[in-house]
């Protein structure tokens, strides 16, 4: 019988000596039929499977890029699991070894977050580097996503590993590789890693040894207190004025909830810290659990999963409602109005409030550095331009995701600005403030929305009032991300290449003054046909541009089946800023 390249896989996993039985037994529910599972029961004969669950989970492996591996648990090639896993960590440890004994011996960083399986993943990683004579540094228990990134820069290591899907649903993990500039690797270390695991057998060319003997030999040494001091440490020096929280201390109430994730522990320790009085966690939440049971999708930026922190912030009258993702590298926030009803702030709207009070805060305190900027990517708010302009502050725009935001912070600390960095920040609900990390920090952020909301408490405001105060103070700027859901890379080529060969002469009832591709790195002006380069490298995303500031960026999702509308309007009042939102979402909706 001659099988196909997805079935002859299928049975080799299913017949071979190294699969675990849990990962047999899994695979022999896709079989059909009667017919015997074991190699041994059945000869040279194949019994009949389930065709296309067969080819899904093994026509192809998960695509390693510059955020490693994501994708559902489950077995096969096209799958998160010990041997997926283990093919991309022997990936890793094949080009740490060919850089030299020296980076070896700084060794990798790995840490987890409360997925299910995460553990399981994580130390597997362990135990492969460790048999190629790498050393390791294991976090003895989950930890937020931020913290992996400054213990890489705290223990001077090669790279890191981070087992997490952020806030994907319960069904999927991750595999996030970072390298020793506590960023995730870059696409030319993503190349490199993924040829190396297409040289690897993903069965039989891993490496491994078990965790206690590699921890018995001096290889794999577990971490966690001190690396949680120095974090926290860290992360308290990057308070802006100390005092605020300590005045506001008396009447501050807030609600936190870590959505069953890695934040459980430090954000209540870095809130305590600073002076935080009246805290109030969401006791069903603060439990970690991968199976996330409260909600139905553990992301902070979806009202709904504010549903029980609302009812206790209510209870205890408190200011606002903090939420960080299950990674802890995203914070969602819902804020109570002069009305009493908790509205949720947008990422950007949260972004604009930070680097304003930033700002201010460090001019009022004498403490603004001589050439300050900001960081934010091409698809967050524009409002934060205007807010960087009126103060002398420069903005800085790069690719969506941290690991092109810490490109700029590296640039510009390189060129020899090293205090001048005052916040990073993207639509999506991630922020920075200091160089310790290079990724999205939901503790410190955490932390700095605390401050910024005992400032504003103390002059008798909630963060809903600051930011109706920013509309005044800057104009109305409103700004939303819809999502185009594809079933298939046709799909989303299909909408991007009709774009692209047919672009929209008018959003909103204005004309479009300005066509970007950032594909073929052109910015071309509609009304005279010049042309300019874009100082971006190639990334599939378009952007339109009109005179009154009305822009529209496209692009599709680096880790979901999806593409991504951003809007972004401006008008003299918010009433106009709304119309013409809902003008230009009636014309982008006829893009899909």
């Amino acid at each position: 019988m001659i099988l196909s390249l997805e079935k002859r896989e299928f049975f080799r996993w299913l017949d071979s000596d190294l699969t675990d039985p849990g990962t047999k037994q899994e695979l022999a529910g896709l079989l059909t039929g009667d017919s015997p599972s074991s190699v041994s029961n059945r000869g040279e004969s194949f019994p009949p499977v389930d065709e296309e669950a067969v080819f899904d989970r093994f026509h192809c492996g998960l695509s390693f890029g510059t955020a490693g591996l994501r994708g559902k648990m489950r077995a096969g090639l096209n799958g998160m699991n010990v041997y997926t896993v283990g093919q991309a960590t022997q990936g890793m440890a094949n080009l740490i070894v060919s850089s030299g004994p020296s980076a070896m011996k700084a060794g990798v960083v790995i840490a987890h977050d409360c997925r299910n399986h995460s553990r399981e993943f994580a130390e597997r990683s362990a135990e492969i580097l460790a048999a190629n004579g790498i050393r390791v540094y294991l976090f003895e228990s989950l930890r937020p996503t931020p913290e992996l990134s400054f213990a890489i820069g705290y223990l001077r290591c090669t790279a890191g590993i981070n087992i997490t899907a952020s806030h994907n649903p319960k069904q999927d993990n991750g595999f996030k590789a970072y390298w020793s500039d506590g960023a995730q690797i870059d696409n030319t270390l993503a190349r490199a890693v993924s040829e190396e695991m297409r040289k690897t057998d993903i069965l039989t060319g891993v490496k491994r040894i078990p965790l206690a003997e590699a921890i018995a030999t001096g290889l794999v040494s577990i971490i966690g207190e001190e690396i949680d001091q120095r974090y926290l440490e860290t992360i308290l020096a990057e308070l802006v004025d100390p005092e605020i929280v300590k005045q506001a201390a008396g009447s501050l109430r807030i609600v936190y909830t870590p959505l069953h994730g890695t934040g459980y522990r430090l954000v209540p320790e870095v809130l305590s810290r600073i002076g935080v009085t009246h805290l109030y966690p969401v006791p069903e939440q603060m439990i970690p659990d991968g199976d996330f049971p409260t909600v139905e999708r553990p992301n902070p930026q979806y009202p709904e999963v504010f549903r029980l922190g609302i009812d206790i912030a209510q209870k205890e009258q408190a200011d606002l409602i903090i939420a960080t993702d299950p990674d802890a590298d995203r914070v969602g926030v819902m804020a109570k109005g002069k009305d009493g009803i908790f509205s949720c702030l947008t990422g950007n709207q949260m972004g604009v409030l930070l680097l304003d009070y930033i700002i201010q805060s460090l001019r009022r305190l004498g403490k603004l550095p001589r050439n300050p900027y900001a960081v934010r990517s091409i698809v967050s708010t524009p409002m934060a331009d205007r807010v960087c302009e009126a103060n002398g502050v420069r903005m800085l725009t790069s690719y969506t995701g941290f690991r092109f935001i810490a490109l700029r912070i590296n640039e510009m600390q390189n060129s020899g600005n090293p205090d001048g960095f005052l916040l990073a920040f993207e639509e999506s609900y991630g922020y920075l403030r200091g160089s310790y990390a290079k990724d999205k920090d939901g503790v410190v952020t955490s932390m700095l929305i605390t401050e910024m909301a005992a400032f504003y408490r103390l002059r008798g405001m909630t963060l809903i009032d600051a930011m109706e105060e920013m509309y005044r103070k800057y104009g109305a700027c409103l700004d939303r991300t819809d999502e185009v859901l594809v079933s298939d890379a046709e799909k989303k080529n299909r909408i991007l290449s009709g774009l692209r060969e047919n672009p929209p002469a008018t959003l909103g009832g204005e004309a479009v003054c300005e066509i970007s591709d950032y594909l073929s790195g052109i910015c071309r002006n509609v009304s005279t046909g010049a042309v300019s380069r874009l100082p971006f490298e190639p990334s599939d995303v378009l952007s339109f541009r009109c005179e009154s500031g009305t822009s529209v960026m496209i692009r599709p999702s680096g880790t979901e089946p999806k593409i991504k509308i951003y809007i972004s309007v401006s008008s003299a009042s918010l009433a106009g800023a709304e119309e013409r939102m809902a003008s230009c979402r009636r014309d982008t909706a006829r893009w899909s």
